[in-house]
């Protein structure tokens, strides 16, 4: 049973695991989860790990990540048992026409992310109809107002985590034993490219540490662009 997005009164109170399983269900061979295994990935990875460890997991591997985040990704797959996991680069056109010296991050952040994420990712999304991410409420603006379950630019997005606050993820991953991202324990609540990572002070929101100084606050692929007006800032954090 695959189709529109569930209403937000059929999408209350749901588990995390069985958002996903549902998910599974209505797109069978059609759906893939995007990970960035970051700071707070590890529990979706390891609630998909359970349900299908075959799943595709699109990982974005811009050129531009901290070794540390390779080395997890590499470790965390392996330990969970998950043989989808698709490492998405950047086209050497598109580098060579774009960013041919690979600084284009300290010029135009917005375009330097469409090119080693947005637009890998959209390509590798035309096989699916549907997509789960990590995303949560608590990251605050405009994650806020973040359904389970939503409909975008024709097709469905899943946010199993979206009701899920900081203390849920912790026991999580303390009770399955999961391991954290090599970073977290230096501050970095949120982990991106080396470039525009940086860790964060005590009290400031998980995700101050993205694009610090920047009126920047997402990458680029969970915006949507109206058919006019400016895009719609709907959230990172997979």
């Amino acid at each position: 049973m695959n189709g529109p997005a569930l209403s937000a009164a059929a999408q209350r109170g749901r588990d995390p695991s069985e958002v996903i399983a549902d998910a599974l269900k209505r797109f069978p061979g059609k759906i893939a989860l995007v990970s960035s295994f970051g700071a707070e990935s590890a529990v979706l990875l390891h609630m998909v790990s359970r349900l299908d460890p075959s799943l595709p997991v699109l990982f974005l591997d811009t050129g531009q990540l901290f070794a540390q985040t390779l080395d997890y990704r590499r470790a965390l797959a392996d330990r969970l048992g998950l043989t989808g996991v698709r490492d998405l680069r950047p086209t050497f056109a598109d580098l060579s026409v774009t960013d041919p010296q690979g600084g284009l991050w300290r010029t135009d952040t917005d375009a330097c992310c469409h090119v080693r994420k947005v637009a890998p990712l959209d390509r590798a999304l035309g096989d699916f109809d549907a997509w789960i991410t990590g995303r949560k409420r608590f990251h605050g603006g405009a994650r806020l107002r973040l359904p389970e379950e939503e409909q975008v630019e024709g097709k469905v997005k899943f946010n199993p985590l979206a009701g899920w606050t900081k203390v849920e993820l912790g026991a999580y991953a303390a009770e399955h034993d999961l391991p954290p991202h090599p970073l977290t324990p230096y501050g970095y609540t949120s982990v991106g490219c080396w470039p525009c990572t940086q860790p964060v002070e005590a009290g400031e929101d998980a995700r101050a540490g993205r694009w610090s100084g920047l009126d920047k606050t997402e990458c680029g692929i969970h915006t949507t662009k109206p058919a006019s007006g400016p895009s719609v800032d709907l959230g990172d954090g997979l």
